[in-house]
């Protein structure tokens, strides 16, 4: 098997349909909150596929033979490693042999559920990463949490059991509370998570609720909106905002859009085409 792929600026979509027309298993996919579409084509032979490359030009190379239903089985996918303090089973079976592995560390089980995933997403594995560093500085049980946009909840999580006294955990997606409920059932030590549905946009926390960490996975184009009322829920000037969920490109403007809305940038992570920011509001 082999595959011709090509990056495509959206406009021209109309243009390589039509140029395609000898390939209707061809298949054209927008990139997340990209302006670009991708192209892939598949064919047994390469003849045809050089030919796209000889004359459009991308990438044309053979298609790796492998048992994609066994790698991909959850009780085959590694587990994610976060720091030394962290650990993120993608099945249940992995729960007892990680244990046993890592005594010191926290273990916990995110099975991939519909478009949801366990973690090892960039975005997701990185704010990981900044929520336990974050958790490593600050006293246990004397920091409160908020996850807005919480998907399958492993933020949440993660950070009630890093140390935080209590967390908020909401999502404007109903399959994204349901799945995330479940996820606190089977790992248990969610006691003292709120769980529920909500849109940034409208939900504000009580003066009790605010947050010492707040962690926000969501698309840019929704944090450069936000961002005040993001700032809104921080308890105080010692509060952080950890944002995710930003392409490379988008990078600058949502940043411009975070020092409009009062916060300044202390940290910047950038994992493939993602980037991930911590930010505090400003004095």
């Amino acid at each position: 098997m082999w595959a011709w792929k090509k990056y495509i600026h959206a406009e021209q979509e109309a243009e390589w349909q039509e140029r395609l027309a000898d390939f209707p298993w061809a298949v054209i996919t927008a990139q997340p909150q990209a302006k670009r579409l991708l192209i892939e084509v598949y064919d047994e032979e390469p003849a045809k596929l050089l030919a796209l490359y000889s004359g459009f030009g991308g990438s044309c190379s053979p298609v790796e033979e492998k048992d994609w239903v066994a790698a991909t089985a959850p009780e085959n996918t590694p587990p994610l490693l976060i720091r030394d303090r962290l650990v993120i089973a993608a099945s249940p079976e992995q729960l007892a042999e990680l244990q046993q592995r890592y005594p010191r560390r926290v273990v916990l089980c995110f099975p991939a559920e519909m478009a949801f995933g366990t973690g090892n997403h960039a975005t997701t594995s990185t704010c990981l990463r900044m929520l336990c560093d974050e958790a490593a500085q600050r006293p246990r049980g004397a920091w409160r949490l908020i996850d807005a946009g919480c998907g399958t909840g492993v933020l949440g999580l993660a950070g009630v059991r890093l140390g935080a006294q209590c967390g908020i955990c909401y999502d404007y997606d109903p399959v994204a509370v349901e799945i995330a409920a479940r996820n606190f059932e089977r790992n248990g030590g969610a006691e003292q998570l709120q769980l529920f549905q909500a849109d940034v946009f409208e939900w504000a926390p009580r003066e009790e609720e605010k947050a010492d960490v707040l962690v926000a996975n969501l698309f840019a184009t929704i944090l450069q909106r936000a961002f005040p009322r993001l700032k809104a829920c921080l308890a105080g000037p010692q509060s952080v905002l950890i944002v995710s969920g930003i392409l490379r490109e988008q990078a600058e403007d949502t940043l411009s859009a975070a020092r409009e809305a009062g916060f300044e940038l202390v940290k910047k992570v950038a994992s493939g085409k993602w980037v991930t920011m911590k930010l505090i509001p400003c004095a």
